[in-house]
C-alpha cells in the first residue's frame, strides 16, 4: 500500500506540471482568435498567480480541517474544471474568469502535497517528485502541439489535459483510505484528524527564521523564472544568436533542472538538505559567472545548463527540510507561506528585469541574477543560524 500511494503522488506531481506550460504554448493561436494584444497573456498569468498565492496561504487551514488526500483531490478537480472552462471559452474575459479556479486549485495541491511528502518520505523522493513535475511541464506543450498540428485547435489541447486531470481526480478519490492509513502509521492520527489550530500569517512570520526562508524562496523562484523567461532574448540580443536557434538552446536551462532533480535524488542519499542547497547555489554561481565571460555562445549555453543544474536541488531541499527546521506541527503553514513567497517572486521579478533590459541593456542579465543569488545565499544562512539558536 505504501508503494501504491507513492505512485499516486508521483502521478499527481506529473499532473501538477501538465497545465503550467499550456498558456505559453497555446497563446500565439489564442490571442489572434480573441483579437487582443499579445501582451494580454500576462493578465491571465497574473490572475492565476494571485489565486495560487491565496490558496497557498490557506493550505494550512484546509489541510488541518480536511486532510491532504481530500484537499489534493478537490484541488485537482477544481483545476480540471478550470481547464475544461478554458477549452470552451470564446472570449478573453471568459479566460480571466476560469483563471481564478485554475490558480486556486494549483496553489492548494502544490502546498499540501509538498508538505505531505516532506513529512512522510525521504529527501530523494522530494527531488524525484519535482522531476516528475518537470516531465509534466514538458509534456503539456507536446499535447497542445498535437492538438494544434492535427487541426483540432488550442481548445482541444486544454480539453485533453482536463480529461487527464479528471481521471487523476477519480484515482485520488479512490485512494483516500491510503492517505489516512499512511498518516495513522506514521503519526498515530488519521489524515486531517489533528486538533491543532491553523496559524495566522502574523503568527507564522514571527517564527524564528520564517522571514528569511520566505525571502530565500522568493529569490530562488525569481532566478528560475527570470532565467526561463529571458534566456532566449539574452542569447539573441547579447550573443547575436538567430531567434529559432536561441529558442531551442534556451531549453538547456529546463533540461538542467529536470535532469538535475533526477540525479539529486541519488545525491540526497549521501548529502543532507543543507548540503544539497549549498551545492545547488554553487552550481548556479558557476553558471552565472560563465555568462559574464566573453568566450562566445558555447560558454554561455554551458552557463545556462549549470544554472539549471544548480536550481534543481534547491526548491525540493528547502521544502523537505521545513519540518526539521520549523517543526512538524508548523510545516504545513510554513510551506504554504513559502509557496506564496515563491509565486510573488515569479510574478514581479521577471518583469522588473524586462524594465531594466528596456531602459538599460539586456547585458545586465547576469548582474541581476548574481545580485538575487547573493541575497538568497545570505538569507538562507541567516535562516539556518536563527533556527539553530531557536532549537538550542
Amino acid at each position: 500500500m505504501f508503494q501504491l500511494l507513492l505512485i499516486i503522488i508521483y502521478l499527481a506531481f506529473i499532473s501538477l506540471g501538465l497545465p503550467d506550460s499550456l498558456l505559453g504554448s497555446a497563446w500565439p493561436a489564442m490571442y489572434q482568435e480573441f483579437s487582443v494584444p499579445v501582451s494580454y497573456a500576462g493578465g491571465i498569468s497574473m490572475i492565476i498567480a494571485v489565486g495560487t498565492i491565496v490558496s497557498s496561504l490557506q493550505s494550512d487551514r484546509l489541510t488541518k480541517r480536511f486532510g491532504t488526500g481530500k484537499v489534493t483531490a478537490a484541488s485537482v478537480l477544481m483545476t480540471a474544471a478550470a481547464l475544461y472552462g478554458f477549452s470552451i471559452s470564446h472570449s478573453y474575459g471568459a479566460l480571466c474568469l476560469w483563471a481564478v479556479p485554475y490558480g486556486l486549485g494549483a496553489g492548494s495541491v502544490d502546498a499540501s502535497l509538498n508538505n505531505y511528502v516532506a513529512l512522510h518520505y525521504a529527501s530523494r523522493h522530494m527531488s524525484w517528485l519535482h522531476c516528475m513535475w518537470g516531465i509534466g511541464a514538458s509534456l503539456g506543450p507536446y499535447i497542445m502541439g498535437y492538438a494544434l498540428t492535427g487541426g483540432q485547435g488550442w481548445n482541444m489541447g486544454y480539453r485533453y489535459i482536463s480529461i487527464l486531470q479528471i481521471g487523476l481526480t477519480a484515482v485520488l478519490i479512490f485512494s483516500l483510505p491510503l492517505w489516512k492509513r499512511k498518516d495513522a502509521d506514521d503519526t498515530g492520527q488519521t489524515d486531517g484528524a489533528g486538533k491543532e489550530r491553523p496559524l495566522s500569517l502574523g503568527q507564522i512570520i514571527k517564527i524564528p527564521g520564517a522571514k528569511e526562508v520566505m525571502i530565500t524562496f522568493f529569490c530562488y523562484c525569481a532566478i528560475e523564472q527570470t532565467t526561463g523567461l529571458w534566456a532566449s532574448s539574452y542569447l539573441v540580443l547579447r550573443r547575436g544568436m538567430p531567434e529559432e536557434t536561441a529558442a531551442g538552446f534556451a531549453g538547456l536551462f529546463f533540461i538542467g533542472i529536470t535532469a538535475g532533480r533526477a540525479f539529486s535524488g541519488f545525491l540526497t542519499m549521501k548529502l543532507n538538505d543543507t548540503q544539497m542547497i549549498r551545492l545547488g547555489q554553487g552550481f548556479m554561481l558557476s553558471g552565472i559567472v560563465l555568462l559574464f565571460l566573453p568566450f562566445g555562445s558555447v560558454v554561455t549555453l554551458l552557463g545556462f545548463l549549470l544554472i539549471g543544474l544548480g536550481c534543481a536541488p534547491v526548491y525540493p531541499s528547502i521544502i523537505h527540510s521545513t519540518p526539521e527546521h520549523f517543526g512538524v506541527d508548523k510545516s504545513q503553514a510554513m510551506i504554504g507561506v513559502q509557496m506564496a513567497s515563491a509565486y510573488v517572486g515569479t510574478c514581479i521579478m521577471p518583469p522588473i528585469f524586462g524594465f531594466l533590459a528596456n531602459h538599460i541593456s539586456v547585458s545586465v542579465f547576469p548582474v541581476y541574477l548574481l545580485a538575487i543569488l547573493v541575497f538568497m545565499g545570505v538569507m538562507y544562512e541567516k535562516m539556518l543560524s536563527k533556527v539553530l539558536v531557536n532549537k538550542g
